[in-house]
């Protein structure tokens, strides 16, 4: 009787905590809190940060860069080794005003931009509408239209009178642009306007340089101009008997039907390729000798993904075009030379694997070397991405270049004269096997050198002649230093050190770095945990777990340097959460095996290794309460979050799942095969999220654009119409004519997130409808510009 009056006293205790909880009210202040610590506040307080560097055909070149009172703009001579202002801002500030009648601050030049005139002797740039220019001697200031300019190496030849327009591909010599017209491929003279036709048979759903993949889709031509701007590289697009894909917007009226190619994993058509070389001077298509591709790519599941035709590689004479092949399930590559003229082709060397081939993290990795006849190719062989040197005459392996348990990432310059490779790689220093590092090493595979040996994530960027290197080195938690260097490594002069005093005494504070072990037990993982900045150790927080399972990439995408706001995560913080960033396995910029850990089972999304880096993060912050576990991703971070509440249920209490591709034979065909392998060899029924939605025990919010041509809404619609047939109350947002991104209603779903997790795993009552009005640094919002 005692123990039964011990326990209903127990069970009120409880229930009246939880009810004190639930009263609990968060206030405008709180959420004005938490908005503080969103990138547009807080990139407004980091101080002479990130840089753009400008370089002029002299070997110099300029940068602006924020500072507290604005911004300034420095001029950096490699050669001499000195960093100076650009001009005098004093003076050209008093020109400006004086020209334009309006006040002007040095701190605040009304520009971002600027070139020198071609005499060195002033600088025209654009401003309100007019283009201006300024003398530098006598600093007088007038409006101007047509004074030569010295063009900045960083970009192409700008023609002032006749930009080419973003569905244009410009030539190398900045004089022609290539664009498509009823499906046909057009060039137009930059200088006259003048548009000449190139090809006449392409039709709907077989025409040229067609940039469709399903999941992406553009009005902008794939191609790749040939080093003399005379030659053009691309393929005839067959979308012929694929699948359609179907969307359908709201408004008042009749609703307009989308429809487009959009093949599916198990498809008996998918899209296909026929390469072809066209002679741009004299129209011609030539066919290149070899059977149509699949519509694949080596870096990712888009053949134009790096920003041009992916997988091509022009000699440097334009006589010759390597190119790759790649297998529908990305398990078999066939590196190819054509003859330009002819279109012959020659099979040079043939890669097999067993899951799936990548070329490189972020870049392709493989070259064709003409002069000395030799192809640089990546492989993952030995486990670990490493760059190798082949005979491209007889196809046969003349040496490994790089070896060891690390992995290179992006190789930036091939020294055909010195036979030396520079290149990105990551975990061959101690510490975050994030962290990349530039190395140079010689062809034979000797003398592999470290040119950026500082402690942290390093971002380089080489000059136009390639004899010096911008070096950006920082940490999740530590702020970048910028630097200039020789191709050797050695210092030239330092440029820029991040300020964070103002960002710091607006109360913000750094993620904390951590790493536990993987579910194996074994492996080193890595994250970022987010706290609030008045934290109390003796205080219970829930935790939410931001997901992207990847396998492309995951929760950390790539990007160890420092960043002041990734996404909300400590805006959330501010709410009163401890909030989990962790990088899982199965994905890339570790070793091959490491990569494949899940690979045919795409629904493991990570989730082992989260559910261990939670209780191993408990386990060492009594702060963590996980009785209150939230999680939450968008697209691949969509589908685990749903998978984690309907396979987790009694670890996860409160789910958002945005725009999820929750059945990967509802999703691009490419994604799946890549990943999973093909439908006849993988069980995508088995990782489809709605045959377990009736394991639903806690909170679930969906969220999807219904206009959505990446991730269809339809993989949502599936998990809602599972929850309903279980009889499970479920939470939906739907955004009528938003595609992937949510456009407009970003904030919108940023303020439902903070609400949702509130409610739910805080319990507490969030105020009503708080606004998140996102504005501009104010060292960036004077004026129209260019």
């Amino acid at each position: 009787m005692n123990n039964k009056i011990l326990i209903a006293a127990a069970c009120m205790a409880v229930t009246t905590a939880v009810e004190a909880q639930t009263n609990q009210s968060l206030t405008v202040q709180d959420y004005a809190r938490a908005e503080s610590m969103l990138s547009y506040n807080t990139e407004a307080l980091i101080d002479r940060s990130t840089i753009v560097p400008n370089w002029m055909p002299d070997g110099k070149f300029w940068y602006r860069v924020l500072t507290a009172q604005g911004s300034e703009f420095i001029l950096v001579d490699p050669v001499k080794g000195t960093r100076a202002p650009a001009f005098n801002h004093e003076k050209l500030a008093a020109a400006i005003a004086k020209a334009t009648g309006k006040p002007c601050s040095a701190s605040m030049l009304p520009f971002m931009s600027f070139n020198f005139s071609a005499d060195g002797k002033a600088i025209v740039f654009s401003s309100r509408g007019k283009h201006w220019k300024c003398g530098l001697q006598q600093y007088n200031c007038e409006a101007d239209n047509n004074t030569p300019v010295i063009t900045n190496n960083n970009a192409l030849p700008y023609n002032r009178r006749n930009p080419a327009p973003g569905n244009e591909v410009v030539s190398p010599d900045g004089k022609k642009a290539a664009f498509i017209k009823e499906h046909n491929l057009w060039v137009r003279d930059l200088a006259t306007n003048q548009q000449t036709q190139l090809t006449t048979d392409g039709v709907q759903d077989l025409g040229y340089a067609t940039d469709n993949a399903g999941w992406s889709s553009s009005d902008k031509p794939v191609l790749r101009w040939s080093h003399d701007s005379k030659k053009i590289a691309t393929f005839r697009q067959d979308e012929r008997n694929v699948n359609n894909m179907y969307l359908v917007t709201t408004n008042v009226g009749a609703p307009s039907l989308q429809a487009w190619k959009y093949p599916l994993p198990g498809d008996s058509t998918i899209i296909t390729i026929q390469r072809v070389i066209i002679d741009v001077e004299n129209p011609k298509v030539i066919n290149i000798q070899v059977g149509p591709d699949a519509h694949r790519g080596t870096l990712s599941d888009d053949i134009s993904s790096s920003g041009t035709f992916d997988d091509v590689d022009w000699s440097d004479d334009n006589t010759q075009l390597a190119f790759v092949s790649t297998s529908r399930d990305h398990k078999e590559e066939k590196l190819r030379i054509a003859d330009a003229a002819t279109g012959a082709v020659r099979e040079v060397l043939e890669e097999k694997v067993a899951t799936q081939y990548e070329s490189g993290q972020g870049a392709i990795n493989w070259r064709y070397l003409k002069k000395s006849n030799e192809i640089i190719w990546y492989s993952e062989r030995d486990n670990w991405g490493h760059l190798y040197l082949y005979d491209a005459a007889t196809g046969k392996l003349k040496n490994q270049v790089t070896k060891g348990d690390w992995v290179v990432t992006k190789l930036i310059k091939v020294d055909e004269k010195n036979r030396e490779l520079y290149f990105i790689a990551d975990g061959r220093e101690p510490g975050n096997p994030y962290f990349s590092h530039f190395y140079k090493i010689g062809f034979d595979g000797h003398h592999l050198t470290l040119l950026t040996p500082e402690e942290g994530n390093h971002q380089v960027t080489l000059s136009p002649d390639n004899n010096y290197f911008i070096d950006s080195y920082s940490q999740p938690n530590i702020p970048p230093v910028t630097v200039l260097r020789k191709m050797d490594g050695k210092l030239v002069t330092n440029l820029e050190k991040a300020d964070l005093s103002r960002l710091t005494a607006a109360g913000w504070h750094a993620a904390k770095p951590f790493s536990v072990k993987a579910h194996d037990g074994k492996t080193e993982i890595y994250g970022l945990l987010y706290t609030p900045s008045n934290l109390d150790p003796q205080k219970k927080y829930p935790i939410i777990d931001y997901i992207y399972p990847g396998p492309q990439g995951g929760s950390i995408g790539g990007n160890w340097s420092f960043v002041a706001s990734r996404i909300d995560h400590q805006a959330l913080a501010e709410l009163g959460f401890v909030v989990m960033v962790l990088e899982g396995t199965s994905n890339p910029l570790r070793s091959k095996s490491f990569h494949d850990m899940s690979y045919g089972n795409m629904a493991e999304n990570t989730l082992p290794d989260q559910v261990g880096g939670i209780r191993q993060l408990a386990a060492q912050y009594s702060y963590i309460d996980t009785s209150r576990i939230g999680i939450w991703g968008h697209s691949g971070g969509g589908f685990a979050t749903a998978c984690a509440m309907f396979r987790y249920p009694d670890f996860f209490k409160v789910g958002i799942s945005e725009s999820g591709n929750h059945d990967n034979r509802n999703y691009e065909d490419d994604w799946g095969e890549r990943y999973n392998g093909l439908t006849t060899n993988s069980d995508y029924n088995a990782q489809a999220n709605q045959n377990y939605a009736a394991n639903l025990k806690g909170k679930l919010l969906l969220v999807h654009g219904m206009m959505d041509n990446n991730v269809p809404p339809y993989n949502t619609l599936l998990v809602v119409e599972a929850l309903e047939k279980a009889n499970k109350d479920y939470d939906l947002i739907i955004f009528p004519n938003s595609k992937h991104g949510y456009g407009a209603y970003t904030y919108y779903m940023m303020r439902r997130r903070w609400d949702y997790f509130v409610r739910n795993l805080l319990h507490a009552e969030p105020p009503k409808e708080y606004d998140l009005k996102m504005k501009m640094d104010p060292r960036n919002s004077f004026g129209t510009r260019d």
